[in-house]
């Protein structure tokens, strides 16, 4: 099946139980039943950062394949990052259900997941299965079970089994559903967990970089705590942003009022505002990735002017399907070239 083709089909989708139609799309990717993408990626979109060559920089964001399972499926879609988690210690069920709502009259997602995974075991060996090389740069993403008082042990021990699978590694202290999670953004426990899970990195013989995913819902002293706190260990970027608990009063979705964090559409200027101000904090010296609201090669165009290297899409996904990657690739393309940018690296930031 062409991506095209699966995209036409999303509306039989969201006519289902918003949570049920994720696993089966899961499902679909799975059986090889969204399609792939046959498009070659236009030179201007490759990327180097952290190491790493990405073809371009278009990725899917951590949370729709939380175990792991659809990850070559989904870099055949043209993906050029996909992350897979959050992946926990132990397997957990989450938050009750119903806890994914759509807001389609706002192009936004409402969830309150609560870091649903069968546990780090299982999503490692899945990963350590995986033929390689892969076609597209892998990200693992970690937390920390709800129950957990050991976050400063937990995150080394996630990052020693992941580091061998994954190329890069995301810390994850900013979900809004695991309560006390976004506590642990505060400078003091950050700088703990950074600098155990970097002592754990140290030892080993593969060292995939880390990179921190930060709330956008934070106060201006605390972002600037953290942009300091990561300078200054070595970590190499921040994901900008996770989803905010904040509901912004143009919402007209009857769905607006559910509890959890709410991402698409209304996240993408409150998120593009924090990634502009990470940038100038950081002064380029972290590599930045913008999530919150991408869902046309325009919005990505406009993450990366505002300093990220790379972007990352989700609920702009979930609505339009497999056809999207391609579409926004060559969207990006042809805005670059528009503006006359030989390379995506000397559009970063341009607007910060």
């Amino acid at each position: 099946m062409l991506p095209a083709l699966a995209s036409a089909l999303m509306p039989l989708v969201r006519g289902l139980d918003p949570e049920r139609a994720h696993d089966l799309s899961l499902r679909a990717l799975q059986l090889g039943l969204a399609g792939r993408d046959r498009e070659g990626d236009d030179p201007v979109l490759a990327v180097r950062a952290m190491g790493l060559d990405f073809r371009n920089p278009v990725g899917l964001a951590a949370g729709f394949d939380k175990n792991a399972v659809a990850v070559l499926p989904l870099m055949r879609l043209g993906f050029g990052l996909v992350e897979c988690g959050t992946s926990t210690p132990r397997p957990q069920a989450g938050n009750p259900r119903p806890r994914l709502f759509r807001l389609e009259e706002d192009r936004g997602v409402i969830n309150r997941f609560g870091f649903n995974n069968e546990g780090i075991e299982a999503y490692a060996a899945r990963l350590a299965a995986l033929p390689r090389p892969l076609t597209a740069v892998l990200g693992a993403n970690i937390g920390i079970n709800k129950d957990s008082t050991t976050p400063e042990a937990d995150y080394p021990d996630l990052y020693r089994r992941v580091a061998p699978l994954a190329d890069y590694v995301t810390v994850n202290v900013s979900s809004p559903n695991t309560p006390g999670l976004r506590d642990l953004q505060g400078e003091a426990r950050l700088a703990a967990i950074l600098e155990a899970t970097l002592a754990a990195r140290s030892e080993l013989k593969r060292r995939p970089p880390v990179l921190v995913k930060i709330a956008p819902d934070l106060a201006e002293a605390a972002v600037e705590a953290i942009v300091e706190t990561c300078l200054n260990r070595d970590v190499a970027g921040l994901i900008v942003s996770n989803t905010t608990v904040a509901r912004p009063e143009a919402l007209r979705s009857t769905r607006r009022a559910e509890a959890g964090g709410l991402s698409g559409r209304p996240l993408f200027q409150p998120s593009t505002e924090l990634l502009r101000r990470v940038h100038r904090l950081s002064r380029g010296r972290l590599v930045l990735v913008g999530a919150g609201g991408v869902e046309s090669g325009e919005t990505a165009y406009a993450k990366i002017r505002a300093g990220a290297t790379l972007v990352q899409t989700y609920s702009g996904f979930a609505y339009a399907g497999p056809a999207l990657i391609p579409r926004m690739k060559r969207d990006l393309a042809a805005l670059l070239r528009r503006d006359g940018v030989k390379t995506l690296s000397d559009a970063i930031g341009v607007d910060a």
